[in-house]
């Protein structure tokens, strides 16, 4: 007759042994961790850059910083440009305002470098020496000069023996012209004129137009 165990198929083992071992079988269970793996997911919303797309964006801001930097540096020669003509405008009221106190004509000779007030008298016309408001001076570098009278465009001077193009009369009376200031690729251009009575105007003239 079998005893009960072995009819169950449980192996014989002393009562301790077997207490043991299942002891052992439940802690190694208890402390069996499953392996896994993490894998790092990608935060939504965060895309990289290519490096075509860092050099197109790079290659964008350099030409808008171009493009401001040639408007700047053209508003700049347009505000010079009209400070240089309302500055010659000035000088030429006081050179006629001059010619009708002191009873003597004072002519303008205008150069491709500059332009100088010159007096008449016994001798012919003479330079004035005073370095006063009425001194030679020059125009702005790379400044384009044209001078018309009538519609005609006159000769700038060439040496100082030349006699003036502009004349402030004693009488107050000038003789009239029309003087063309341009800097370099402005978009806009000065006009000086001058009319018989005396009157000196300053027009700014858009060449975008």
């Amino acid at each position: 007759m079998r005893e009960p165990e072995q009819a169950l198929g449980v192996p014989r083992f002393p009562c301790g042994r077997r207490l043991l071992l299942a002891l052992k079988q439940k802690q190694k269970q208890a402390l069996a961790v499953p392996q896994l793996r993490c894998r790092r997911r990608p935060l939504p919303g965060i895309v990289g850059f290519t490096l075509i797309e860092i050099l197109v964006v790079i290659v964008i801001v350099a030409v808008l910083a171009l493009a401001v930097t040639i408007s700047i540096a053209t508003a700049g020669g347009e505000r010079q440009l009209g400070r240089e003509s309302e500055r010659l405008q000035a000088l030429i009221v006081h050179a006629c305002s001059q010619a009708e106190l002191s009873g003597r004509e004072i002519g303008v000779r205008l150069s491709a470098g500059g332009y100088a007030f010159s007096r008449l008298g016994f001798d012919g016309w003479s330079a004035s020496e005073q370095k006063d408001e009425l001194r030679a001076r020059t125009w702005l570098p790379g400044m384009q000069v044209a001078l018309f009278r009538d519609g005609s465009e006159l000769r700038l001077a060439e040496d100082e023996s030349q006699a003036p193009q502009i004349i402030c009369f004693s009488s107050g009376e000038l003789s009239p012209f029309v003087l063309r200031l341009q800097l370099g690729d402005a978009a806009r251009r000065y006009e000086v004129r001058g009319q018989a009575d005396g009157r000196v105007e300053v027009e700014s003239v858009d060449l975008r137009s």
